[in-house]
């Protein structure tokens, strides 16, 4: 057994992939070989003793049995555990070496290969996150992501609360708890369903004076895995022809660049500046008055619509042609009356004028007026549109008042959305927090985004899609939602938004703002519920705990019911000992807390049936309907 160790370690260190600082990575030799690596497997055959004890012979044919091989190099004495490639050390690289000694460029982090948790639930919770290593804890991540079920249904709408006897994919909804964990338990009902993703994830500044309500404990690279982690199983609820949207300010639009063009290989990565505080936020050299949010689309497609351009805006010309090729008999079918009607409105077109009718440029019947393509001159000329096609583009057509008559102009009111947004009702003071607060009286929200920021970046993908789904999972003050419910009252659309927020304010300001909009449109509706808590329950009743004798009883009854690490041996703790009451009450809830299983905080949807959780049969139902489109 020694020996077949140190002639691999020996063997696999002849391969530059498998080796950094001078060390073996554990983590690296079993991902290459679960991929089956042709080299890795190549270099494994060279050796007589380790080809014979991990390659099965059938026909002549050496098959290699990767799962021997990956039990084998996971086993303790084959190396120390290994968390990551990059244990110290963030860095542009690629295979391995950095900048200096490369040409192309990948994104390289610490914890590249964990989940972060990211399970702070409550403004002034600076935690310490959870990471969990997908390689050495396999089981402990299928079942951290595995789906979880919903409790506590709600149905809102422009009459208040109601109960919810039925759910479907045509409600919205509002999910209250870990959005990496309510990403993961969407993917049942919603895998490739989604047409939009649009996030406003923590932005992550590097200063005392955030004022940003996420956990903000994050360096770059912890960031980094924050954002991959929930990115991964977003990319799976995306429709092939989706879209992803990522606002972000200067503190981490580097950095989210990289990370997008690294995971988005097939698609294109844009980057918009848009100008939401023209006051600026004042630096040390500069004044900061805009953000980013970076457009993720299909390449070669289509997936950008048109900008509206305000009517102050509009580039008029005349709808006449001028120049070479511009009279009449050059195209006859382009002769024709624009039909105005007394107050000089355009209301239609009359038919093609035949050969031998010689109008005025502008002539009055009956209470209407005919304006012919006539130029100054006494010129027939023809109109820029033949009278088949006229009638589709009548929208963009007006009537100007001249001396002798009137003159028809043509003026687009759309165009290519620009690189640089800035418009006043960015301005997220005016038109995010005032908007806000006229709508929840009191609220203490800070920095909701602009209502328009917002509507105008849902627009530019889903304005010809009336039907679309759009996912936010990381709701806010529900100006996403918001915007939907704009959108389908401007164009009478069945838009549909998916909102997944952890923080406790959803209950105070997300519900209750989306809930006064449905009653201030007299139409919308959505469910809300939440992740079912497990081992959550106790967190949250550590967390309010105000003695040490209110600990104690909570420990009893996690012995009972809670999920306990597997490091710990409950018989070990006494929380009546001196030892223990002798700690601050701080210490002792984090003790508590430390004992608790993390990957246990809420209920496994494959679970709900277990009475341990007091699933309620509605419940049971509603999870059905939601998971599997049954309520049997």
């Amino acid at each position: 057994m020694q020996n077949l160790l140190n002639d691999l370690i020996a063997l696999l260190e002849k391969d530059e992939r498998l080796v950094f600082e001078g060390q073996l990575l554990k983590n690296k030799v079993v991902e290459m070989a679960l991929g089956m690596d042709a080299g890795l497997i190549k270099l494994l055959m060279t050796h007589e003793d380790i080809r014979r004890h991990f390659f099965t012979d059938a026909d002549n044919v050496a098959v290699f049995d990767k799962i021997k091989f990956q039990q084998f190099v996971m086993n303790k004495q084959f190396l120390p555990d290994s968390y990551t490639a990059y244990k110290n050390k963030i860095g542009l690289t690629v295979n391995g070496h950095y900048l200096t000694d490369s040409k192309e460029v990948v994104l390289a982090w610490p914890y590249k290969d964990c989940v972060l948790e990211g399970g702070q639930d409550k403004e002034d919770t600076k935690r310490d996150e959870v990471f969990w290593n997908e390689t050495l804890a396999p089981d402990q991540i299928d079942r951290l992501l595995a789906p979880k079920a919903l409790t506590g249904f709600k149905k809102y709408d422009k009459d208040g609360e109601h109960k919810v006897t039925g759910i479907s994919q045509n409600d919205n909804l509002i999910i209250k708890g870990n959005n990496l964990l309510a990403l993961h338990t969407l993917k049942t009902a919603y895998a490739g369903k989604i047409d939009l993703i649009y996030i406003d994830p923590p932005y992550n500044p590097d200063s005392k004076s955030n004022t940003f309500c996420y956990n903000n404990r994050f360096n770059h690279s912890t960031w980094l895995s924050f954002i991959k982690n929930r990115l991964d199983v977003a990319r799976f609820l995306l429709k092939k022809d989706g879209v992803l949207i990522v606002a972000i300010d200067e503190n981490e639009q580097a950095h989210l660049g990289v990370i997008l063009k690294e995971m988005f290989t097939e698609h294109e990565v844009h980057c918009i500046t848009i100008v939401h505080n023209p006051r600026g936020v004042q630096g040390t050299n500069f004044s900061y008055t805009h953000e980013y949010a970076f457009f993720v689309i299909p390449k070669a497609k289509k997936s950008i619509g048109n900008r509206k351009i305000d009517e102050s805006e509009i580039d008029w010309s005349p709808l006449r042609n001028w120049g070479g090729e511009s009279e009449r008999e050059d195209a006859k079918n382009c002769f024709y009356p624009v039909i105005l009607d007394s107050k000089g409105k355009i209301i239609g077109f009359g038919d093609v004028a035949p050969d031998e009718e010689h109008p005025e440029q502008t002539e009055k019947v009956g209470d209407n007026f005919y304006v012919y393509p006539i130029d100054t001159k006494g010129i027939e000329r023809k109109w820029r549109y033949a009278r088949q096609s006229v009638d589709d583009i009548k929208h963009l057509l007006r009537a100007k008042k001249t001396k002798t008559g009137f003159d028809i102009e043509i003026g687009k009111d759309f165009g290519a959305y620009k690189t640089v947004w800035q418009e006043t009702r960015y301005d997220a003071n005016k038109y995010g927090t005032q908007i806000v607060k006229e709508l929840v009286p009191n609220c203490k929200f800070d920095f909701p985004k602009s209502l328009w920021n917002v509507y105008d970046c849902l627009y530019a993908v889903v304005e010809n899609n009336k039907d679309a789904v759009i996912l936010d999972f990381f709701g806010g003050s529900g100006t996403t939602a918001h915007a939907v419910l704009e959108l389908n009252k401007n164009d009478d659309g069945n838009r549909k938004f998916i909102i997944c927020e952890q923080m406790h304010y959803v209950e105070s300001v997300t519900v209750p703002r989306v809930q006064k909009v449905t009653e201030i449109d007299k139409k919308g509706s959505f469910v809300y519920c939440t992740l079912s808590k497990a081992n959550q329950t106790f967190f949250d009743k550590i967390e309010t705990a105000e003695a040490t004798k209110d600990l104690q009883k909570i420990w009893d009854d996690m012995q009972e019911r809670a999920f306990l690490s597997y490091h710990v041996d409950p018989k070990a703790i006494d929380p009546n000992s001196t030892d223990f009451e002798s700690l601050s009450l701080d210490d002792q809830k984090r003790f508590l807390i430390e004992v608790l299983d993390k990957n246990m905080l809420y209920v496994p949807y494959s679970e709900i049936d277990d009475t341990t959780y007091g699933i309620s049969e509605d419940d049971k139902k509603l999870n059905r309907q939601f998971h599997e489109g049954t309520g049997e």
